[in-house]
């Protein structure tokens, strides 16, 4: 009995010190522990997130909603014609996007967009629109050249040097925020003239 226990005692002895040798190992060992990063050279831009990107079609950067008041006379042997005209639109500037140019160099990318113009020519609401005065007989051409005129006039007030940069400005913000969503650092902007 005393050789059984002398035995277990020996076997309790040699797992004590094999526990206690994993354990030295595992906590004072000298070992390859460190961490490494890796980074790839470059970000590429797949194919998949050019399409998404012309895909967003047309954007928008700044919205002018405008009121035209327009006439139009006509002098008669007797008396004059007068047409007169309120006309309401929304002017909506931007650019589309099938005509960005985007390139890559490593974390750099350099987007080359077109100038920021009128996205629609019809902006004119039609549903909207309210004779102010008529007398006489108009013919369909005569609305239709007193529209084109409210048209012209509209462009004049809506696409100002101001409104434009405004638009710019924002659009310039906005790809900058994409840009940066998608990885780059460095982002430059070109505008086509």
């Amino acid at each position: 009995m005393k050789e059984k226990s002398n035995i277990q005692m020996v076997v309790k002895v040699l797992a004590l010190a094999v526990i206690l040798l994993l354990v030295w190992w595992l906590l004072f060992a000298e070992k390859d522990n460190h961490l490494s990063l890796e980074t790839e050279e470059g970000i590429n831009v797949t194919p998949e997130q050019i399409q998404s990107i012309r895909d967003i079609g047309q954007w928008e950067f700044l919205s002018i909603s405008n009121e035209e008041l327009v006439d139009t006379m006509r002098k008669g042997l007797l008396s004059d014609d007068q047409l007169v005209r309120i006309y309401y639109g929304t002017l909506r500037l931007g650019f589309d996007m099938k005509d960005v140019k985007i390139e890559t160099q490593g974390d750099t990318v350099i987007v080359t967009v077109p100038r920021v113009g009128l996205l629609d020519k019809e902006f004119i609401d039609e549903t909207r629109t309210k004779a102010f005065y008529e007398s006489g007989k108009w013919t369909a051409e005569d609305r239709e050249a007193l529209y084109r005129k409210a048209q012209r006039q509209m462009i004049a007030h809506a696409l100002t040097p101001q409104n434009l940069q405004s638009a710019q400005d924002n659009a310039d913000m906005q790809l900058r925020r994409m840009m940066r969503a998608m990885g780059y650092n460095n982002i430059f902007i070109r505008w086509n003239d």
